[in-house]
C-alpha cells in the first residue's frame, strides 16, 4: 500500500534521491559520496540476533534500507552475512528514495535511522505503515539529534528532532491499534549512545491487572 506523503514529504524524498545519486554534504565541510551507505544495524547485531531467535523470525522488511547489503559476506567477524547471521530466509527492502519498493507483510520490520528523516506530517502514516508489515516485532532505532549531513537545501538531514520519550509517546499510541505486535524502540542520544525501552505490545496492557502502565529504560 502506497503511503500519501504530504507536500513536505514529497520534497524530502526528492531531495534524498539526490543525495543517493550525488552524495551529501556535511556540516564540517566534507562530502560523502556514498550516502546512506552504513549498515547501522551492525552496531546491534548481538541484540538483534536475541529478539529474532527469541521471536523465531524468519522473514524482515528493511524498512529505510538504504545501501544495506543483507547477503554481502563480513557482517559478523566470521564472515557471515546479515542474513546468514540472523538466519533468515527472506529479507526485503523499502527505500523510497532509491526506488526499493518490496514492502508486504513479513515477521519482523527492521526500521533503523528513518524516522528522524520523515517530516512530522507524515510520521503517523509511516509508523503505522510499519506496523502494517510487522506480523510479530517491530525494531525501531531512532536518532534524537541533529545529523552531520546536510540536505541539499542546507537544511539538516535530521528534520524531526525530538527527544526518547517523544518518541515512545508517539510510538505507544499507535502501537494499541496493533495488539500482536512487540515493539522494541531504541533512540540514539548521540554517536554510539543508545537509550532502550523495554519491548512491549499494547496486548500486554489491556491484560494486565490495574490501570497504570510504566515504562522506562533499561
Amino acid at each position: 500500500m502506497s503511503i500519501e506523503f504530504s507536500n513536505k514529504g514529497l520534497e524530502l524524498i526528492e531531495l534524498y534521491k539526490q543525495m543517493a545519486e550525488k552524495g551529501y554534504e556535511r556540516s564540517d565541510g566534507d562530502h560523502v559520496e556514498n550516502a546512506f551507505s552504513d549498515f547501522e544495524l551492525r552496531h546491534y547485531r548481538a541484540q538483534l540476533k536475541s529478539m529474532i531467535s527469541f521471536f523465531e523470525i524468519k522473514s524482515v522488511l528493511d524498512y529505510g534500507s538504504g545501501g544495506s547489503n543483507w547477503e554481502l559476506a563480513g557482517f559478523h567477524d566470521d564472515g557471515q552475512s546479515a542474513k546468514e547471521f540472523f538466519e533468515l530466509e527472506t529479507v526485503k527492502k523499502y527505500d523510497p528514495a532509491r526506488g526499493l519498493d518490496e514492502r508486504s507483510p513479513v515477521e519482523a520490520v527492521i526500521c533503523f535511522d528513518v524516522l528522524e528523516h520523515i517530516h512530522i506530517l507524515d510520521l503517523g502514516k509511516v509508523i503505522r505503515d510499519l506496523f502494517n508489515n510487522a506480523g510479530r516485532l517491530l525494531v525501531i532505532n531512532v536518532a534524537c539529534y541533529s545529523a552531520a549531513a546536510l540536505l541539499p537545501n542546507g537544511e539538516n538531514a535530521h528534520i524531526t528532532v525530538r527527544p526518547p520519550l517523544w518518541w515512545k509517546g508517539l510510538i505507544d499510541s499507535i502501537s494499541v491499534e496493533y495488539p500482536d505486535v512487540y515493539v522494541h524502540l531504541m533512540c540514539s542520544t548521540g554517536w554510539r549512545q543508545t537509550q532502550s525501552f523495554a519491548i512491549w505490545s499494547s496486548m500486554e496492557w489491556r491484560e494486565q491487572q490495574g490501570l497504570e502502565v510504566k515504562d522506562g529504560f533499561y
